[in-house]
């Protein structure tokens, strides 16, 4: 922090593939940003998450985790990017620090259980390579195209696999699913009272999409879609509502 105040846009090619890396200005903690200046290039950080495909976050590992380097998480993901976070100066800890951080990475970043996580350092080159990997891979898992058949059939494993829950004494009911976007791939699910899916049921689908069609290192965001309620309106009136056959036979005599 404090090197670089904007970001920096650098196209190169490495092993035929073309890339652009956006160099962006290292954030330090909240407490400690006081210079306008050093807001402005807080702006531009946020901006170029906005700019990429993927989000290489680069923690200091003397420092661990600590709640910048997970609001920066959650903007990402807000931003529906591909993750992966590198933890650079490994070299420099001893074995018992090393452990102390594998633990609290894994128990603070299930939000973010999809990333990769390398060890690296950044100083001699160690272990970054490997992020190109993984750059890769959440690059194509966000771009992938997603047939509507193969989604739907996902979904009926999940639905068999944890039914939804009840809705006033009736059973959310999940019928079909289709892709709405890439970069992240968006899900769109359609049934009956999807309005009342609870939010832990939809972030268990997200896991059972990304984890059932590869989708690693990106974010996986599921929406819905209810049908109209073709007794909505006529129940009231006391009629029955007429089925799509009698419809289509009804036309079909006006017409003869």
């Amino acid at each position: 922090p404090g090197t670089t105040r904007d970001s920096i846009y650098i196209d190169y090619e490495r092993h035929g593939q073309t890339y652009t890396l956006i160099d962006t200005a290292g954030i330090r903690k909240r407490e400690n940003v006081k210079l306008a200046i050093e807001k402005f290039s807080i702006v531009k950080t946020l901006q170029a998450i906005d700019d990429a495909n993927v989000v290489v976050l680069m923690v200091d590992a003397h420092e661990g985790l600590v709640d910048q380097d997970l609001h920066l998480m959650g903007s990402v993901i807000d931003a529906g990017r591909g993750l992966v976070l590198g933890i650079n100066k490994w070299d420099g800890l001893d074995p018992d620090k090393r452990e102390h951080i594998k633990v609290e990475i894994k128990r603070r970043l299930q939000f973010a259980d999809f990333a990769d996580v390398h060890f690296i350092s950044a100083l001699h080159g160690t272990g970054v390579g490997n992020l190109y990997d993984s750059i890769g891979a959440a690059y194509a898992a966000a771009t992938d195209t997603l047939s509507a058949s193969r989604l739907t059939k996902v979904l009926e494993g999940a639905v068999e696999e944890h039914q939804p829950p009840m809705v006033h004494g009736r059973r959310v009911k999940l019928r079909f699913a289709h892709a709405g976007g890439r970069n992240p791939p968006v899900i769109i699910i359609h049934g009956n009272q999807t309005d009342s899916v609870p939010a832990q049921y939809t972030r268990y689908l997200e896991k059972i999409f990304r984890r059932e069609l590869g989708l690693h290192g990106t974010p996986v965001r599921v929406e819905y879609s209810t049908g109209a309620n073709p007794y909505s309106s006529k129940a009231k009136a006391g009629e029955k509502p007429v089925s799509k056959r009698k419809k289509v036979v009804k036309y079909s005599k006006r017409n003869d």
